[in-house]
C-alpha cells in the first residue's frame, strides 16, 4: 500500500472506510492548555459527548476500533465499544503530539514566551513545539497504525479511529499525499468531532471534515 493509501497490487479501491474521531472535552481543553501526552481525563461534558457521538457512529456499524491509549481517548472509545460489541485495540502511537515545555501551559502563555516558534508554526515551517515531535514525526507513528488497521477491513468495511486533534490532522494530511507544510490547511476539530476518508480507485479522500452528524452520500456531478 502506498502513502497515500493505495491498494499496492493494483487492485481498486474496495470501498473502505476510515472515522478518525476526536476524544471529548476535558478541563485543559476548556483552560485551552496544551495537553500533547499529559494524561487529562474528559469532564463530565466530554464523557456526555463521546455518547451522544457514538450513538450516531455506531449507526455506521463499523468493523474495528482502534484508539490512543491516553485516558481521554480511551474512555471516548469505550462509549463506542460499549454500543457495538466491539474490542478497543489501544496503541500509544496513537497518542497526541509531544510538546516538550509547552505541555501545561495555556495559548496565551505559549504565545507570549515562545511566539517566535509559535508563529513559526503557524507558517507551516517544520517545528519542534517546546522541543518535542516534528508533526512529519507524528504522522512517521501514526499513520502507519491506522493503515494496518484499515488493511485488515472487509471490502466497503469501517475503521474508527479515536485519537486527538493534532494527531487526526498530520494523519489526514499523509494519508491524502499532502505536503506537510500544508497540513494546516485543514483545520482543528472540535471535541467528539470526526473526519471521514473514504477509499476510491486512486486511493484516500477526505470525504468529511469536523463532523458532528452522520455523513450524508455526494449526490451530483462530483459523485
Amino acid at each position: 500500500m502506498s502513502a497515500t493509501g493505495e491498494v499496492s497490487d493494483g487492485r481498486p479501491g474496495r470501498g473502505r472506510r476510515i472515522v478518525l474521531w476526536r476524544h471529548g472535552q476535558t478541563a485543559w481543553n476548556v483552560e485551552r492548555r496544551f495537553q500533547g501526552t499529559t494524561d487529562v481525563a474528559l469532564t463530565e461534558t466530554g464523557v456526555a459527548q463521546a455518547r451522544r457521538a457514538a450513538r450516531l457512529l455506531a449507526s455506521l456499524k463499523p468493523d474495528a476500533i482502534v484508539a490512543s491509549d491516553l485516558s481521554r481517548a480511551a474512555r471516548t472509545a469505550a462509549e463506542l465499544a460499549a454500543l457495538t460489541g466491539l474490542d478497543v485495540t489501544h496503541d500509544e502511537a496513537l497518542r497526541e503530539t509531544y510538546a516538550g515545555v509547552w505541555q501545561g501551559l495555556t495559548h496565551e502563555e505559549i504565545v507570549d514566551r515562545y511566539g517566535e516558534e509559535y508563529a513559526a508554526w503557524k507558517r507551516g515551517e517544520p517545528v519542534r513545539r517546546g522541543g518535542g515531535e516534528l508533526e512529519t514525526e507524528v504522522a512517521d507513528r501514526a499513520a502507519p497504525v491506522v493503515l494496518r488497521h484499515a488493511e485488515k477491513l472487509p471490502d466497503a468495511g469501517t475503521l474508527v479511529v479515536v485519537s486527538h486533534g493534532g494527531t487526526i490532522r498530520t494523519t489526514i494530511g499523509r494519508l491524502l499525499g499532502l505536503e506537510s507544510g500544508h497540513w494546516e490547511s485543514l483545520g482543528g476539530l472540535s471535541n467528539c468531532c470526526w473526519s471521514v476518508l473514504g477509499e476510491g480507485a486512486r486511493g484516500w479522500r477526505l470525504l468529511e471534515h469536523n463532523a458532528g452528524t452522520l455523513p450524508e452520500p455526494v449526490l451530483g456531478d462530483d459523485d
